[in-house]
């Protein structure tokens, strides 16, 4: 500040310097030029050229704003454009990772009909075994009680199914013979069935397994050269990446302590064509797992999830069972709209690629992608223009 009675030369247009320290402009320049005298000097017509030499040896000083050097500019707007290339491989992967998860559940449900089919085919050849037993027994006693044209029959036929056509032709069967030979039919037939039934399984295994090592080389693959386009950007977005934890930490705290107190926190208008949530506990379990790194094709916090592994994991914990795929999930509950949103609800994005829990405030909790973690976000920007439909189960 100027002594009183000083006056600072009229130089306001000149910009000034900022002060690293303040940050702010620097001191005012001051018309004290003999202080140890206390004498001001006051301006007239007579100092005019004076302050104008001033004025001009003083205005070089003042620089323009300091901007990047067109290098860093140019690789930070490769960095930008890179970032959104990983972006768009991982909405495109996320297709392909929901679909490694179909084929595993149809494997699965492949592997367990053959088990029940096997289990039956076990139980019908016992059977067999069994109804043969008692054809066998009725043959000798028709045998042994002398029946000529029985004798004809067995010695004329080349197996066990010409045996009982003859028996048969022969009108010769009594109600008990026809229920022996009717239970022979019946459990060959059976067996017949259930042979073609686990050979037809065996095929559809072999092509559900050759369809999921080809989802998996794909997903392997774009991991592969998402890493590269990665590694070839993160030094320029470390300071970015730093920045988000420190936001996602402040948007996962002020989550918590909404979802903790107790108070509504539903979307919207009240549901007028869905049933009341019944499951909005599930927000406070799915929020025990904040920060767990996203896994492709991963269902538990030890291996890590990706989207719908998660939100399956989530839902068994209250008992309910749901399978690990985004599509299949949607096929579930009942349709809500955005305005009806309510703590619990399954949302779904990006022609059901991706999935999460709604939590209130506009927000749900999901696992993103590769790189990523168990996170809350806004249904904003990319989310609400990837909006697919939202499920109340």
């Amino acid at each position: 500040m100027c002594r009183e009675g000083h006056t600072p030369f009229a130089v306001h247009p000149m910009a000034l310097l900022p002060c690293p320290t303040c940050e702010g402009a620097g001191p005012t320049v001051c018309a004290d030029t003999v202080p140890r005298q206390g004498l001001g000097i006051r301006p007239n017509r007579r100092h005019i050229p004076l302050i104008l030499l001033l004025a001009l040896a003083v205005l070089p000083l003042a620089e323009p704003a300091v901007t990047a050097p067109p290098q860093i500019e140019a690789k930070q707007a490769e960095a930008q454009q890179v970032l959104a290339q990983i972006q768009q491989m991982d909405a495109d992967l996320s297709h392909v990772i929901e679909a490694f998860n179909a084929e595993q559940i149809e494997l699965d449900r492949i592997e367990a009909e053959q088990k029940v089919n096997n289990q039956r085919l076990k139980i019908a050849r016992s059977n067999l075994g069994d109804a043969q037993g008692n054809l066998e027994a009725r043959l000798v006693d028709l045998y042994v009680n002398g029946s000529p044209e029985l004798i004809e029959i067995i010695l004329g036929s080349s197996s066990l199914d010409d045996i009982l056509d003859g028996i048969e032709s022969a009108n010769r069967v009594t109600d008990q013979d026809a229920q022996i030979l009717s239970e022979v039919r019946r459990f060959k037939k059976e067996i017949r069935e259930r042979k073609a039934k686990l050979a037809k399984a065996r095929t559809r295994q072999e092509e559900a397994v050759a369809a999921q090592a080809a989802k998996r080389d794909e997903i392997e693959a774009a991991m592969q050269q998402r890493e590269a386009l990665y590694n070839s950007i993160k030094d320029q977005i470390a300071d970015l990446e730093a920045e988000e934890r420190r936001r996602q930490a402040r948007i996962n705290a002020a989550a918590e302590a909404r979802v903790a107190a107790p108070t509504s926190s539903g979307g919207g208008d009240a549901p007028t064509g869905a049933p009341p949530s019944q499951y909005g506990g599930v927000v406070g379990i799915a929020m025990q797992y904040l920060g767990i790194p996203y896994r492709w094709g991963g269902a538990s916090p030890s291996t890590g999830f990706d989207c719908s592994g998660f939100v399956m994991y989530v839902y068994a914990q209250v008992g309910v069972s749901l399978p690990h795929n985004a599509a299949m999930q949607y096929g579930y509950g009942s349709a809500v709209s955005r305005s009806e949103l309510q703590p619990g609800d399954l949302v779904f994005f990006n022609g059901l690629g991706h999935m999460g829990i709604y939590i209130g405030g506009n927000q749900f909790i999901h696992s993103p992608h590769t790189g990523d973690v168990v996170k809350i976000s806004s249904i904003t920007g990319w989310y609400e223009d990837t909006w697919y439909g939202a499920r109340r189960l």
